[in-house]
């Protein structure tokens, strides 16, 4: 023990040495992973054929986990299912599963491997984190046992679940995540409660979620909101669904409506539209790919301020219906009409002149757009659209949404439907809704599935406006409001 005279210059000297530890920002990493899959089967194949599949995975992993350090990344997120694939049911997966304990044990999987028995791919990521002095994030399977005494407990006693876990630079365990919104993973349990899963680092407070949770109150905005995590790391597997939900440019617009940092690692799987990765903070991505092409990884890596909330590039605060309320309708075309994007009825208007100002309206939501393009082609179709309602497709939940959009041919009846190409290009947007939601997520994305950091802006009063000329030919123009209130 400490005098009492010694105790408050040691004190000063942690105080002193920690913020010395810590930084204004940080390098990040992000690796998309071609994962390998085992073959289909309903049956269980052996604990060593298992490991052997994973292993494979892991070796494509620690390559990359090697480059990032080297290249000087504090911090690697890999892939939702990319150590073991997705092919699975509830009882072929059980020999990919490992017990992973709460991460107050203070455990190093790497150099006290057998403490809670067998973990050997827990093991393996604990040893590149320590190895690359890294921290190593990556999603893999937890299973625990339970009885008759938990009435809740699956007839093969045992709970699964969709596991995040987080290696620091020493390789031990300081997080650990289970995927609350399931999506069609019958294999996995629920957890009995949501989780909210933070932990500290020199370089800020970070959060974890999974894939389909990005798009629920619970955790993703708890994490933000209530527990203030300066970043997000987001392991997912994620089926790109055009024209607002391809990975890239909605997981670059959630950023940007939630303020924060977001590490977002996609699995890639060209057969099944599995692509698109990215870094990407508050006012645009700062690195992303998407992939369509090729069935190559790709590891990404960028600078990013470590509490974005403080930084001079943080946006501010938007009140997103100030604009839309506060003026009159404009003109409203007669020819109305409505078109289908993931089974949601929207109403839609045409653009039918090369400059202008349109509204359309559905239930509460009216949205208003000015714009010039830079030429009214005869080929070429643009709608503003508004939808009011709530999403029933693989879950349920509420939404709001304005969007400039393009439609695959003249016929009005594919307005809606998904397109990757263009050649119109705007000389002018300025789109607003009046949304009954403070979470709204502003998203442009160009021809070739492209997003445009940097070209684009939200004012404080909701307009989501081009800060030039487009640089390349537009598909979407979007304001995606998730309406949690009425969940």
């Amino acid at each position: 023990m400490l005098p009492s005279q010694a105790v408050l210059p040691a004190v000063v000297f942690a105080l002193a040495a920690l913020q010395a530890l810590a930084s204004d920002t940080f390098m990040a990493a992000v690796y998309e992973h071609a994962v390998i899959l085992p073959d289909p089967t309903d049956e269980p194949v052996s604990p060593s054929e298992a490991l052997a599949l994973m292993n494979k995975n892991m070796d494509v992993l620690e390559g990359a986990i090697k480059e990032a350090a080297q290249q000087g990344a504090h911090i690697i997120v890999t892939p939702e299912d990319s150590i073991y694939g997705w092919r699975f049911t509830r009882e072929s997966i059980y020999p990919y599963l490992e017990d992973i304990p709460d991460p107050v044990v203070n455990w190093i999987p790497c150099t006290d491997p057998s403490r809670f028995g067998p973990a050997p791919v827990q093991e393996r990521l604990s040893c590149m984190a320590r190895n690359n002095s890294i921290y190593v994030v990556a999603n893999i399977g937890d299973k625990k046992p339970c009885d008759s005494s938990d009435l809740n407990c699956p007839g093969d006693g045992r709970y699964q679940y969709n596991t995040d876990v987080v290696y620091d630079t020493q390789g031990k365990l300081v997080a650990r995540y289970h995927k609350n919104n399931l999506f069609a993973e019958r294999q996995f349990n629920y957890p009995k409660d949501p989780e909210v899963v933070t932990f500290e680092t020199p370089f800020g407070k970070f959060g974890i979620f999974t894939c389909f949770d990005i798009l629920f109150y619970e955790p993703a905005v708890v994490l933000v909101n209530k527990m203030q995590v300066d970043t997000v790391l987001f392991p997912t597997a994620w089926m790109n669904v055009l024209p607002f939900l391809t990975a890239i440019e909605f997981h670059s617009a959630w950023a940007m409506g939630m303020r924060v940092n977001v590490l977002a690692a996609n699995t890639h799987n060209t057969s099944i539209e599995m692509t698109g990765s990215g870094i990407y903070a508050p006012a645009g991505a700062r690195a992303y790919s998407y992939n369509m092409k090729t069935e190559d990884g790709h590891l990404l890596i960028a600078e990013l301020d470590a509490h974005p909330r403080l930084s001079p590039a943080s946006p501010p605060a938007i009140s997103w219906n100030s604009y839309a309320l506060s003026v009159e309708k404009f003109s409203q075309n007669d020819h109305e009409f409505t078109g289908i994007i993931f089974e949601d009825p929207f109403t839609f208007v045409e653009l039918t002149k090369p400059g202008g100002n349109l509204t359309v309206c559905q239930k509460d939501l009216c949205c208003h757009l000015g714009y010039k393009m830079t030429e009214k082609r005869d080929d070429e179709v643009y709608v503003l659209g508004a939808f009011d309602g709530l999403h029933v497709i693989e879950g349920q939940y509420y939404l709001q949404i304005c969007t400039l959009l393009k439609c695959p041919s003249t016929n009005l009846s594919t307005c809606g439907e998904p397109v990757e190409t263009a050649q119109t290009k705007f000389e002018m947007f300025s789109l607003s809704g009046t949304f009954g939601t403070s979470y709204v997520f502003p998203e442009v994305l160009y021809s070739g599935v492209q997003l445009a950091p940097g070209e684009f802006e939200v004012l404080t009063d909701g307009r989501l406006i081009n800060r030039n000329t487009t640089s390349k030919p537009v598909l979407t123009v979007t304001l995606f409001g998730r309406w949690y209130e009425k969940d």
